[in-house]
């Protein structure tokens, strides 16, 4: 039923609680499982054009290492793991990989019912919306994500 796992990661340490989700549902169905980090661009629309490299590079780095720490965490021999980073609009992107991947499942998290995250639309509101196939979301409101990939490497540029 299951043979490709979309698990979409936004680096935060919530995380973990989604990569068990998405780990024991590939290990009971021998899934692949395809980790993908979006680099957030509508987080540049305020930035001067000179930064904007800077700040890419951060979140790509980021990126990177939120993608290999996942991918670690799947140890069963009969899961293959592969990841991915893209750039662009994070729905659009989870979506456009479920459907390249010919994904089965999307397993990710999500900030619950938190109106000050959902002022501009949730990102797993969306894929779940226009998602033609299932999507499991794990509620991550109370876990401790108290610092935001994309504030820090915003901050982390601004120090240079």
């Amino acid at each position: 039923m299951y043979d490709t796992v979309l698990l979409p990661t936004d680096g935060s340490e919530a995380m973990e609680t989604v990569v068990e989700h998405a780990r024991d549902i590939a290990e009971r169905r021998g899934a692949d499982v395809h980790v993908l980090y979006v680099v957030d661009d509508r987080a540049f629309l305020t930035l001067d054009d000179d930064r904007i490299p800077e700040v890419t590079d951060s979140l790509r780095d980021e990126g990177e290492r939120a993608t290999d720490e996942i991918a670690a965490d799947f140890d069963a021999p009969e899961v293959s793991v592969s990841t991915e980073i893209r750039e662009g609009n994070p729905a659009d992107e989870i979506l456009a990989v479920a459907d390249e991947r010919d994904a089965d499942l999307v397993v990710m998290g999500t900030h619950g019912s938190d109106p000050t995250r959902n002022m501009l639309g949730s990102v797993s509101q969306k894929v779940v919306t226009l998602s033609s196939v299932p999507v499991l979301t794990v509620d991550i409101a109370d876990a401790d994500d108290d610092a935001a990939p994309i504030d820090a490497a915003i901050d982390a540029s601004a120090d240079n």
